[in-house]
């Protein structure tokens, strides 16, 4: 199975270790689901960690340090060039769903905008996610 994480799910699995979004992370590394990520996605995450908000929490060695990681170690593919036809209230994130569909996959997600969209797309949330590979 493969997911595509929003960002905002791999920065709060970095700041509630024991959260659902953690946990989602940890489903990956135990090889439960195969996460793709692209360079605008990687870009994105490098770009929130490095907001004031989150400095205060997450350190820039530790930020650098997860990115690296998360680019290293999970299965990188060119950002898609076509036109998704959903899109999300927030236009921001609409990249993240031409990705998933480009390469069928599941988008996890803990943004409103997004899972407002799941009558339309495969988009889930950490738990729905979870609950989907226990099963």
């Amino acid at each position: 199975m493969l997911a595509v994480l929003d960002p905002n799910v791999l920065i709060s699995a970095l700041l509630s270790p024991a959260g659902r979004a953690a946990d989602v992370v940890r489903a990956w590394q135990r090889g439960e689901f195969d996460l793709v990520v692209t360079a605008l996605l990687l870009e994105e995450l490098a770009r929130a960690l490095a907001y004031p908000k989150l400095r205060r929490r997450i350190s820039e060695e530790d930020a650098h340090v997860f990115v690296h990681w998360i680019a290293g170690s999970a299965t990188l593919v060119d950002d898609p060039d076509e036109d998704h036809p959903v899109r999300s209230s927030d236009s921001g994130d609409d990249y993240l769903i031409g990705l998933a569909a480009s390469v069928r996959a599941i988008l996890v997600s803990g943004d409103r905008h997004l899972l407002e969209l799941s009558d339309d797309i495969p988009v889930e949330s950490p738990a729905q996610f979870l609950h989907r590979l226990a099963q």
